[in-house]
């Protein structure tokens, strides 16, 4: 039986309106296919827009963390193994965000802000592609008080695994921190993603200041090349990156650094212990996918099941693919009523 709070997430809670559309909608806002970007002002019409126009508009509860933290709970299936840190605000998407974690059995610590609405993420799938622009919204006014909370920072006391998205850099990275701090000193495992290649660049310091803390570090090919090439490491080969990654600084020396970079429809490398190894994808058909928008949250998800579990590294990538391709074949983030990994 899994451990009730074995798990925290904590990310940015956003509502994903997600559509269908062409390669002309992302030019005319300049978006490109398979990116994630924080919205500007000129993307703020985008969100009413495709409410109003497109047919068949989905909203689906969503930000990368809430996604990872929902399909690792929806495999564990023991209720409350999973509990998740951000902010929203008390509104119509708020109330529809929170109802969805809830009955997916995450225990959500939400903080609330009056400032804000509710995060929004535009969800643009164009062919089998998709491009995120996140309006951050009430989820941009996280703030380090809320681990002030006795029954907040006794969900961080519980844990034994936390997971960050690499997105809460540009919110409250001192929360994040300050978890992984406790992590350290209580030699527990904390997992991040790097989650968006601007992060990588624009966000750099407090990403360089979260890594010797980390014990999982997750990202996909675009997301490792930007990595690599800001932190200046002199090579394009994926597997000489995911070696630097692995041997960066690490503060708890009692287990080597992991580095999982995911690349696609091909095979995903994996550095432990001093070498990297491939693990080739589940093969599908073009015309069974639907989208990709939350196939990498899946992954992670299926992972972090295996993971907090205690089972091997081989297990976890073998359930990251299950849940990837499960979650390819469906309308962004959603899966079925039970999981059917063995």
């Amino acid at each position: 039986m899994v451990e009730q709070g074995i798990l925290l997430g904590y990310g940015n809670p956003l509502l994903d309106i997600s559509v269908q559309a062409t390669k002309d909608y992302l030019d005319k806002y300049g978006l490109e296919a398979n990116n994630a970007i924080l919205a500007e002002d000129k993307h703020k019409p985008m969100y009413a827009e495709m409410s109003e126009q497109f047919k068949d508009v989905e909203y689906v509860p969503g930000g990368a963390a809430l996604n990872t933290t929902r399909v690792a709970q929806w495999l564990l299936q023991c209720p409350s193994a999973t509990s998740f840190f951000g902010c929203i605000a008390q509104d119509k998407f708020g109330d529809i965000l929170t109802k969805a974690a809830k009955s997916a059995g995450v225990d959500v610590k939400f903080q609330y802000t009056d400032k804000e609405p509710t995060g929004t993420c535009a969800v643009v799938c164009t062919d089998k592609n998709r491009s995120l622009v996140a309006n951050l919204a009430a989820a941009n006014c996280f703030s380090e008080d809320h681990l002030d909370v006795a029954q907040n920072w006794a969900q961080v006391e519980k844990a034994k695994f936390y997971y960050f998205a690499g997105y809460p850099l540009t919110v409250c990275p001192a929360a994040m921190l300050r978890i992984a701090k406790h992590a350290a000193e209580k030699n527990k495992v904390v997992c991040m993603n790097m989650s968006a290649p601007f992060l990588c660049t624009f966000f750099k310091e407090p990403m360089l200041q979260m890594l010797p803390y980390v014990d999982y570090w997750f990202g996909n090919e675009t997301e490792a090349d930007e990595f690599a090439k800001v932190n200046e490491f002199g090579t394009t080969d994926r597997k000489e990156i995911a070696k630097k990654m692995g041997t960066w600084e690490k503060v708890n020396k009692s287990r080597s650094r992991v580095v999982v970079i995911t690349q696609g429809s091909d095979p995903v490398l994996v550095y432990t212990d001093g070498e990297v190894k491939e693990y080739p994808v589940i093969a599908i058909k073009s015309d069974s996918i639907v989208d990709s928008n939350g196939a990498g949250d899946s992954f992670v998800g299926g992972f972090l099941s295996q993971l907090v579990q205690g089972k091997s590294l081989t297990e976890c990538i073998r359930c990251g693919h299950h849940t990837a391709n499960i979650v390819l074949q469906r309308t962004g983030c959603t899966l079925p009523e039970k999981p059917t990994f063995v």
